[in-house]
């Protein structure tokens, strides 16, 4: 029988903020915990297929972080969306959700750059890791394929947009499916991310994810993390872990030569392992099929041990 996510979906109430978190047991009453933290405008149900995939090997765990997901937002409390502010969070959320037991981290994108950082701040945290993967993670600015010109101009961008005004009339007049669609149909980023879509209805779906996405995502705390990361160096402290790190083969993003460089300097040992997809990541409604993509078959066998 098909699993609804919306079955496994509970609130999350921490910190004085109010989210959401996916909880998926395993069906071998394995006692195996997989902590999944996913990346940039993203959501639950977006890397439902990605949890389906890990389920096999273990209790998976997928939290809301503040402004991501329709969770409430870092100005809640009066604090402000940086990095350091989302690894504090996260060790929080592991120290109250695991106590003292072990588990495995699987950290996407962004969201594998948060988990760096928290483990940067909290090293006491690496000897209860059992495995850390990176799923196109990204450990510095300079991993970017963008042009200095094109980064510099976009964290201008972000920056802009991220004051409260402009947020609340970039959302008003820009956040609707009309004006999204021509967007991703004529941006840069938007053509790299849809191509060789083939099946129209896939893209209305896909546009319908987008909106949905755009709608529960904080923009303020979107263009803030966004204008961070595009001036990122995590390389500044060391991580006494390996990493096992999945890159894509036709990442639109970054350069997987020098993202591979910058995780040398931070972790003890950095195995690779390539995936094979159109894009940097799966599609934002990659079912279990699609997404198992993202697991290589050497990172398979290490979730499985």
């Amino acid at each position: 029988m098909q699993k609804n996510p919306v079955d496994y979906i509970v609130p999350l109430n921490m910190n004085g903020l109010q989210g959401r978190m996916l909880r998926l047991p395993s069906r071998r009453k394995s006692h195996k915990e997989i902590l999944v933290i996913y990346g940039h405008h993203a959501m639950l149900e977006r890397w439902w297929g990605l949890a389906e995939n890990l389920n096999q090997y273990g209790n998976v765990t997928m939290p809301d972080l503040p402004g991501f997901g329709g969770m409430d937002s870092f100005s809640q409390i009066g604090d402000k969306p940086t990095i350091d502010n989302y690894a504090d969070y996260l060790a929080s959320f592991i120290k109250l959700r695991y106590r003292n037991r072990r588990f495995k981290i699987f950290g996407i994108s962004w969201g594998f750059v948060v988990v760096t950082r928290m483990l940067q701040r909290y090293p006491e945290l690496t000897k209860r890791i059992d495995l850390l993967v990176s799923a196109t993670g990204f450990a510095h600015y300079d991993d970017f394929q963008y042009s200095t010109l094109r980064r510099r101009s976009y964290r201008v961008a972000t920056r802009l947009v991220a004051i409260r005004p402009i947020a609340f009339l970039f959302r008003v007049l820009c956040l609707n499916p009309f004006v999204i669609r021509q967007a991703y149909a004529h941006t840069y980023n938007g053509r790299h991310k849809f191509k060789n879509l083939g099946d129209p209805s896939r893209f209305t779906k896909l546009m319908d994810m987008e909106a949905r996405l755009w709608a529960v995502n904080d923009v303020t705390t979107h263009m803030l993390t966004a204008c961070e990361f595009l001036g990122l160096n995590n390389c500044k402290v060391q991580v006494s872990i390996p990493v096992e790190h999945i890159c894509s083969t036709n990442d639109h993003y970054f350069d997987n030569d020098m993202v591979m460089q910058h995780l040398q300097i931070i972790y003890r040992q950095v195995a690779m392992h390539e995936a094979d997809l159109e894009q940097h990541i799966s599609s934002v409604i990659a079912d279990k099929k699609e997404a198992s993509y993202l697991l290589p078959k050497a990172v398979r066998r290490k979730l499985a041990q």
